[in-house]
């Protein structure tokens, strides 16, 4: 097991976006905070004590701990997130907004959906990287890889959350083909999807009337087309270089979800052009760094691992971007880092650990 300095690039990515999300939350929450709590910081205070503290220990911990011990423990970890994110239909979920993604064991509230991403990629990288002779086989490879996402995206729809069965579908897909796949069946696997993603927006009528909304933003600007509308107008008042921190007009009772989803709407609009240009290039230089050191890296297990958080993560960021700059319907993604979130804050860094532990070792 020999060891050497991690990629302090890798590192110096992850603190700048943690930071980052933490400024970005404080001036995007301070009006909600006030509001609903009397407390401006009440949101930044909850982001750190029930995100940041906890990412910071999923951080060391995974930093610390020789990932190539992941793959013996793969199967478990898929195992006990499956059903962590069952217990959300039991009396420990709560219910939100009409979706059951919110698990509350004793003091601790939490989305077990966002721990299901990472257990499925660590899951897939360590199937497929035992299974070299079967990857190209349909029964032996394909057949049982559907079987295990469609068990979960059976549970996710459920709740629902069709954008995270997306992201999760999309990036075991890139492990599969990386792995050494035939391309005719990651063809078809892609196919399938599309179709059974297609019959179930047209058989659910909210998300059918986010397609159509998208097709044609202008028809109900008050309704339907309201979010899009007020985050591209958010957009548009940062021009070249932002109306400056803190002061957003967009976030007061007009953004939708300004700490959410539409958290990248305020940035820009304080931030300006530049300022967004800027975090996407950090968000692009992390995704670049850890598929470079994809290549390098010998060990399949490893790469496999690089490949799957390297696309989750840039799929995420690409995903919640492009929904509220108007380039794809609207989605419930957040932003990595820097949305509002612990439980997706925490996941992102221990994310981080396992990555920086594999640059340690590559």
């Amino acid at each position: 097991m020999r060891s050497h300095k991690p990629d302090y690039l890798i590192v110096a990515c992850l603190v700048f976006l943690v930071l980052a999300g933490l400024l970005a939350l404080a001036s995007a929450s301070s009006n909600l905070g006030q509001e609903k709590f009397n407390d401006s910081f009440y949101y930044l205070k909850h982001q750190i004590f029930n995100g940041l503290s906890f990412g910071l220990i999923g951080f060391f911990l995974a930093y610390s701990i020789y990932y190539r011990r992941y793959q013996k423990l793969a199967l478990i970890f898929l195992l006990a997130t499956l059903v962590l994110t069952a217990l959300v239909f039991t009396s420990l979920g709560l219910k939100a907004g009409g979706a059951d993604r919110w698990l509350k064991i004793g003091p601790v509230t939490f989305q077990p959906a966002e721990f299901l991403k990472l257990s499925v990629i660590i899951y897939f990288a360590a199937w497929l990287a035992g299974q070299n002779e079967r990857n190209s086989s349909f029964w032996k490879g394909t057949m049982p890889f559907l079987i295990v996402l469609a068990a979960v995206g059976a549970i996710l729809l459920k709740q629902p959350t069709t954008t995270t069965i997306v992201i999760i579908s999309v990036s075991a897909l890139a492990l599969y083909f990386v792995s050494g796949a035939k391309l005719s069946h990651v063809a078809g696997m892609v196919a399938i999807g599309l179709v059974a993603l297609a019959f179930i927006v047209v058989i659910t009528p909210y998300r059918f009337q986010r397609i159509t909304n998208f097709l044609n933003p202008d028809a109900n600007p008050l309704g339907a087309g309201y979010h899009r509308n007020q985050a591209q107008i958010a957009i548009g008042a940062g021009k070249l270089f932002g109306v400056g921190y803190g002061k957003s007009t967009t976030k007061i009772n007009y953004l939708p979800e300004p700490i959410g989803d539409s958290i990248f709407a305020v940035v820009a609009e304080e931030f300006g052009f530049v300022g967004s240009i800027g975090l996407l290039s950090i968000f692009l230089l992390l995704v670049m760094r850890i598929l470079l050191l994809a290549r390098k890296v010998k060990d399949k297990f490893g790469k496999l691992l690089l490949v799957g958080f390297g696309t989750l993560l840039s799929l995420q960021v690409f995903i919640n971007i492009g929904a509220i700059s108007g380039l794809l319907p609207l989605t419930g993604v957040p932003l990595p880092f820097i949305s509002y979130g612990g439980t997706a804050l925490a996941v992102f860094m221990t994310m981080g650990g396992i990555i920086t532990n594999i640059s340690k070792h590559a």
